[in-house]
C-alpha cells in the first residue's frame, strides 16, 4: 500500500489560506480608515501581519504537498516506510504492535517499536507541531502515531494493509 498526500485537501488548504489573506488585504484597501497603520506600535498591524504570515505558511504547505506525489507511507513485506519529511524504513522485526488510536476526535494509526529501534530510527517527533502527521503517543515512550489528516488514505485502511501483511502485530 502506498499513501500519498491528498490532492483535494491540500489544494483546498492552499486556496483557502491564500484567499483569507487576499480578502483581508482587499478589505483594508476598500476601507482604508479601517486599515491598521504600518507601524509595529500598532497592535492591529502586528496581529494581522502574524495572521498573514501563518496563512501564507499554510498556503505554501498546501501547495507543496499538492505537488508532492511521492509516497509518504508505504506498507509492504519489507516493513513500513515513512516519508513525511523523514524517509525512514521501519523493518517488521522492529515493530512490537500496531493499533488504532485517536488524536482528539480523529483516528490515527499507533505504532510501537522496540525501544532500541525507536532510538536509532530518530523520527524527530514533537508534541507541539500542529501540521506534522507523526506524533509521539503520550505515556508510551517507544510509540508514535500516524495521523491521516491531509493524506489520501484513512488510518483504518493502513491498519488493514498491515493486517494483511503481518496480522500478528495487531493489538486491540
Amino acid at each position: 500500500m502506498e499513501v500519498r498526500y491528498g490532492r483535494l485537501h491540500n489544494a483546498s488548504l492552499a486556496v483557502i489560506a491564500t484567499g483569507m489573506v487576499v480578502v483581508a488585504i482587499s478589505h483594508f484597501l476598500a476601507k482604508p480608515e479601517n486599515a491598521p497603520t504600518l507601524d509595529l506600535a500598532d497592535t492591529r498591524f502586528v496581529l494581522f501581519s502574524g495572521l498573514a504570515i501563518a496563512m501564507l505558511y499554510f498556503a505554501w504547505q498546501g501547495a507543496s504537498r499538492f505537488a508532492n506525489r511521492e509516497p509518504q507511507v508505504v506498507i509492504d513485506r519489507d516493513g513500513i516506510r515513512l516519508g513525511l519529511g523523514r524517509d525512514r524504513l521501519i523493518p517488521w522485526k522492529d515493530v512490537q504492535w500496531v493499533r488504532m488510536g485517536r488524536v482528539a476526535l480523529r483516528p490515527a494509526l499507533q505504532i510501537s517499536l522496540v525501544p532500541e529501534a525507536f532510538m536509532t530510527t530518530d523520527l524527530r517527533l514533537s508534541q507541539w507541531t500542529v501540521d506534522d502527521n507523526l506524533r509521539p503517543v503520550r505515556g508510551m515512550p517507544a510509540a508514535f502515531l500516524v495521523r491521516d489528516n491531509g493524506l489520501d488514505t484513512k488510518a483504518s485502511a493502513m491498519l488493514d494493509a498491515i493486517k494483511a501483511v503481518r496480522p500478528n502485530l495487531i493489538k486491540s
